[in-house]
Formats: C-alpha cells, sequence, structure tokens
C-alpha cells in the first residue's frame, strides 16, 4: 500500500476516534466560559483537522508521485464523505447546525456520488472535481472545525465563522451539485 492509501486508511480510521471524543463530552469548558468549550470539543476539532490535512496531502502526493490508484480513487472521495457527513450529524444531535443544512449536504453528497458511478459505468471516466466543489469541500471542512471551537478565537470578537462559512458551503454544495448533473445529463439520455 502506497503513502497516499495509507493515509486515506488513516484518515478513516481517525473517524470512530472523533465520535469517541464526542460520545464522552462531558467535562468543564475550557478557555472561555460563556462559550462552554470542553477539552473533547477541541480534541475532536484537532482529530477533524488532521484528518483533513491527511485529505490534502494523499491526493498531492498521489499525483505528484504519479502514485494514482483505483484503491485511492474510491476511498479518498469516500472517507471524505464519511468524515463531514459524520461531523455534520454529530453536530445536528449537539443542535449547533440545523438538520436541513446536514440535509441537504448528505444527500447532494451521496446524489453526486451515485452520478460519479454512472458517469463511471457509461464512459470509464471519473469525473475530477471542479472548483466549486472544492470550495464547497474547503468551506465544509474549516466551519465544521470552527464550529466544534464554538467560534475560537472569533467568538472573542463575537463573529459566527463557523455558521458563515457553513452556509457558504451550503451554496456551493448546491450549485457544485447542480452543475455535476448539468455536466452530466447525458448520462440520463436514455430515459429522458
Amino acid at each position: 500500500m502506497n503513502l497516499p492509501n495509507k493515509l486515506t486508511v488513516f484518515r478513516i480510521i481517525l473517524i470512530p476516534v472523533f465520535m469517541l471524543l464526542l460520545i464522552f463530552s462531558k467535562g468543564s469548558a475550557i478557555v472561555n466560559t460563556d462559550l462552554d468549550l470542553t477539552f473533547s470539543w477541541v480534541l475532536a476539532a484537532i482529530v477533524f483537522a488532521v484528518a483533513c490535512i491527511t485529505d490534502f496531502l494523499d491526493g498531492q502526493i498521489a499525483r505528484r508521485k504519479h502514485l494514482v490508484t483505483n484503491f485511492g480513487k474510491f476511498f479518498d472521495p469516500l472517507a471524505d464523505k464519511l468524515l463531514v457527513m459524520t461531523a455534520l450529524i454529530y453536530l445536528t444531535a449537539f443542535h449547533q447546525v440545523s438538520a436541513w443544512v446536514t440535509a441537504v449536504i448528505v444527500i447532494r453528497e451521496l446524489a453526486v456520488t451515485g452520478l460519479r458511478t454512472l458517469v463511471v459505468e457509461n464512459n470509464g471516466a471519473v469525473m475530477a472535481a471542479a472548483w466549486p466543489g472544492k470550495i464547497k469541500t474547503f468551506s465544509q471542512m474549516f466551519a465544521i472545525f470552527f464550529l466544534y471551537l464554538k467560534d475560537w478565537p472569533f467568538a472573542i470578537v463575537n463573529f459566527p465563522i463557523g455558521q458563515v462559512l457553513l452556509y457558504i458551503a451550503v451554496f456551493f454544495t448546491i450549485y457544485s451539485g447542480i452543475e455535476y448533473f448539468w455536466k452530466s445529463r447525458a448520462v440520463f439520455a436514455d430515459g429522458l
């Protein structure tokens, strides 16, 4: 197994670690008692950030060193979706994110994953992520990171950076989903 694939597997392993930190998130507040920011949430944010960094690194290394594999093509985006969906589901359970936001993001991720499968089956080409999809991923990951930190340090000046980034992510989630389906509409030509 090459290094990019090991990083992808490591990211998948970090997901249950992230979950356990949230399941056992009882404890006293740190940093600022007004924020109610617990040590386990800070650790969860750090684990999430490390997982996000591995997402960036595995792709960079795979492309630069010509280590792209079918394993990586399949598991890298799957690991990203599992990580983001897990984080959003927990944020929704903890009443930090509206259920409709999580639903929009999860539905788009599942729909685009299905679309990518159809595209590969029809013409053998893997759909590369376009810029709106990359902005979506970037804003989702930073939004989630700051939401788990209760917007620290931006909370000091009362700026909800996590929510701002989350709504940017929702916009690009919808936009990039529509774009993927529009560009791939030929896949559905047989049913129209």
